[in-house]
């Protein structure tokens, strides 16, 4: 089998916010030519898909300001540094919603942007949910609304929901529950 690992030379950080880094790495190839890698580090992040006991999902409509575009999504957010996995999908889901889960599966992760980013999102499923108030951010502004799983996939089919980890999120829970 060919080795196709591209080993580090040296390394730059061209730029570094709250949470992002941009890196530019030079690299030896396999084929021991040298390139040039630019890529973003990432906390990393949680997924949830909330499912209320009739069977219908908590979505989010929220503003995200790269595309300039209102975007139908799961409650999500960045994993802090050291945080379990599992403790962040349970913040998220009370800061955005207000719902707390009974039960929690991990159904995954996925690597959105391989191409670019070492971003991972984890995926998991929350059951038997009880309604509470949300602890919002300050800068937070999204409106919860929930529709029946199968509108879920529906809205994915229309292109009304185009989100990457809202798709990838929604069609293992949706293998899941079938099982």
């Amino acid at each position: 089998m060919t080795d196709l690992t591209e080993h580090l030379i040296s390394t730059q950080t061209i730029a570094s916010g709250g949470m992002l880094t941009v890196k530019r790495d030079q690299v030896r190839l396999p084929n021991g030519l040298t390139g040039q890698r630019e890529y973003v580090i990432h906390p990393g992040a949680v997924v949830v898909v909330p499912m209320l006991p009739n069977g219908n999902v908590l979505l989010e409509k929220q503003f995200r300001y790269p595309l300039h575009q209102v975007f139908i999504e799961l409650p999500a957010g960045k994993i802090d540094a050291g945080e379990p996995t599992l403790t962040t999908g349970q913040r998220e889901l009370l800061e955005e919603t207000g719902y707390t889960a009974r039960e929690w599966v991990k159904l995954g992760h996925q690597h959105p942007c391989i191409g670019y980013s070492n971003e991972v999102i984890h995926i998991y499923l929350a059951l038997g949910l009880t309604a509470g108030e949300h602890r919002r951010d300050e800068d937070e502004a999204l409106e919860v609304f929930d529709v029946p799983f199968e509108e879920c996939i529906a809205m994915i089919l229309r292109g009304e929901i185009t989100d990457g980890k809202t798709i990838v999120a929604l069609y293992l829970a949706e293998k899941y529950l079938q099982k």
